[in-house]
């Protein structure tokens, strides 16, 4: 998880501009597949998002697949950003990787606080996946 980290950041890295930074972000987002119906549900939506945002996950072979989904553009692309970092991880990996990534691309100091509240629920979420998966799997 940490070379898929370091290649997002090494990604951003050569966006000299902010304004190019949120473009890559929106082509990420363009790139996301949509969430199939049945996943758009209440039960699926992360809390704390300003904009509606679903995230779905099964294990499978002991890494995590992630699935998600926003109704708004620039937060489709954080969407897209995390399932790249997160998704095809095993439970442990998640737990114990911080998301260094997102203050070394400096979304923390360039998002609204509204956005950036939602991209840490959105990481929590990924965690609380990650914390119910590896206690099924430890369970007797």
């Amino acid at each position: 998880m940490k070379e898929r980290q370091n290649a997002v950041v090494r990604e951003f890295a050569n966006l000299s501009s902010w304004e190019d930074r949120y473009k890559k972000l929106i082509e990420f987002g363009k790139t996301l597949p949509d969430l199939p119906a049945d996943k758009k549900l209440e039960d699926y939506k992360v809390k704390g998002c300003q904009s509606q945002v679903w995230m779905h996950a099964r294990l499978e072979n002991g890494k995590i697949i992630f699935e998600a989904d926003s109704d708004a553009i620039l937060v489709r692309g954080l969407v897209a950003l995390l399932l790249r970092v997160y998704s095809d991880a095993t439970p442990v990996e998640i737990l114990t990787t911080a998301p260094d990534f997102v203050k070394d691309i400096g979304l923390e100091g360039k998002l609204s606080p509204s956005r950036a509240n939602g991209l840490f629920s959105m990481i929590k979420q990924m965690k609380f996946y990650a914390m119910a998966f590896q206690a099924k799997a430890s369970a007797p």
